[in-house]
């Protein structure tokens, strides 16, 4: 196979994990960023990361850091402000996991509301304020969500720079 073919399937290949990545900050609890990250270390380990390839995959990693620590940062907030305890969160976090890998891939995005509404039910026994508590983790995952998508398409920006120039 020629160096042209070989470059064309390795962009060809890194651009659809890189959409799988990009699509999967959909759903919470989904490593999309990582993926995204993921992708870039694999396609610099193949393509070379030269002097730009490393400046970008410097930041690329700082950026998938700060997607993963927003998330889990800016959706507990969320649920903390609506009253929720932290116990709440906590299942609410085991839940989601559980509901991701059980019903990929919006499993996690029924049995995290869900753990928050009934565990804060059932310890207030008030569904106001289990509705409150819930309506704080849509908000959190909502601007969670608006964080993990701009730094994810801002990494598939970076990425198409250093494949374009690289």
């Amino acid at each position: 196979m020629n160096v042209v073919w070989s470059e064309a399937l390795l962009f060809g290949i890194a651009l659809f994990f890189m959409l799988v990545g990009l699509l999967g900050l959909i759903v919470p609890l989904y490593p999309g960023a990582v993926i995204m990250w993921l992708t870039t270390l694999v396609y610099g380990l193949v393509h070379g990361f030269h002097t730009l390839g490393g400046v970008l995959f410097a930041i690329i990693t700082l950026m998938m850091i700060a997607a993963v620590v927003a998330d889990n940062l800016l959706t507990s907030a969320g649920a903390r402000w609506g009253g929720a305890s932290w116990k709440a969160v906590g299942l609410a976090i085991v839940a989601g996991l559980a509901g991701t890998i059980l019903m990929p891939p919006f499993g996690g995005l029924i049995t995290a509301p869900l753990a928050i509404l009934i565990f804060e039910y059932l310890r207030l026994r008030d569904w106001n304020k289990a509705f409150a508590a819930l309506k704080g983790l849509a908000l959190g995952y909502g601007a969670a969500y608006l964080v993990r998508l701009g730094l994810g398409v801002g990494i598939l920006i970076l990425w198409l720079v250093w494949a374009w120039k690289g």
